[in-house]
């Protein structure tokens, strides 16, 4: 398996997709690096935008 794509401290871009409205798309940094569910990777983020931190799929990221 490959590694994580995106580092601890990198500025990443957050896209919910379609059916997601749990958040909205925007720029939020990598907090935490998380282990891989069902082959996507996962990190825990941080909103630039209202500091809130949520648990994304590295698929969801840019």
């Amino acid at each position: 398996m490959k590694s994580h794509k995106f580092a601890v401290g990198q500025t990443v871009r957050y896209s919910p997709g379609s059916k997601s409205y749990s958040a909205p798309a925007d720029s939020y940094k990598v907090v935490r690096l998380l282990p891989a569910e069902a082959n996507d990777y996962q990190y825990r983020v941080k909103s630039s935008a209202d500091g809130h931190e949520r648990v994304v799929k590295e698929s969801q990221l840019s």
